[in-house]
């Protein structure tokens, strides 16, 4: 049995990353669904894995962390040996960071948010997450209209932290039609060895 236990919900996008960053690593992992409907994870025995009450949350033997970012990173750092992922060269790696810090700013709060409205119901500002998602959409299709990835010549936890709810845009309300380049770089993720992908939900410009 492996060692990693990974704590998930088959729709969260922050869960799909990590399992997409442990695939793509051919790790194997014992995922463990959390039931937010009936409130699992503001169990006490939850909470006492993430206090913050959210998923994901990896175990790896005595270590339990939580926030997908910080897990990837974690995952490409002690098990990708060619560190192709998360690239020992300084600059490479600030160049990374400031697309996972993209990623828990304008891509949770814009395409994230709007796809959570339509799917889970919450309460948010549907204009202002639209405006922000396409707000990055525009950054990010400028970046790939001149290279394949986000960082460098090779994937990167840059682009894992981002496909998930870009891919997922639509069910926000988020058209991609005019991204040609988010388009083939989300074909091209898809291709990928080791490639898994979240659960479709039909709403927003999917239904």
């Amino acid at each position: 049995m492996s060692k990693l236990k990974l704590y998930t919900f088959p729709l969260s996008g922050h869960s799909h990353r990590v399992e997409l960053m442990l695939s793509l690593l051919s790790l194997d992992a014992e995922l463990i669904k959390v039931d937010l409907a009936k409130g699992e994870h503001k169990s006490a025995e939850f909470l006492a894995k993430n206090p913050a009450g959210q998923v994901p949350v990896l175990e790896d033997g005595d270590i339990t962390l939580a926030d997908s970012n910080a897990i990837i990173m974690y995952l490409a750092t002690k098990y990708d040996q060619g560190r192709t992922w998360y690239p020992e060269d300084l600059v490479t790696q600030t160049k990374i960071q400031s697309y996972l810090s993209l990623a828990a700013g304008k891509l949770a709060f814009g395409p994230c948010n709007a796809r959570i409205i339509n799917v889970f119901g919450k309460p948010l500002d549907k204009e202002f997450a639209l405006t922000l998602a396409h707000d990055l959409l525009t950054l990010l299709d400028q970046t790939l209209s001149s290279q394949t990835w986000l960082v460098g010549d090779t994937p990167t936890l840059a682009d894992v932290a981002h496909y998930t709810y870009i891919a997922h845009a639509p069910e926000g309300d988020v058209s991609l039609e005019n991204y040609p380049h988010i388009k083939t770089w989300l074909a091209t993720i898809e291709q990928l060895k080791g490639f898994v992908p979240m659960p479709k939900t039909k709403t927003g410009l999917t239904a």
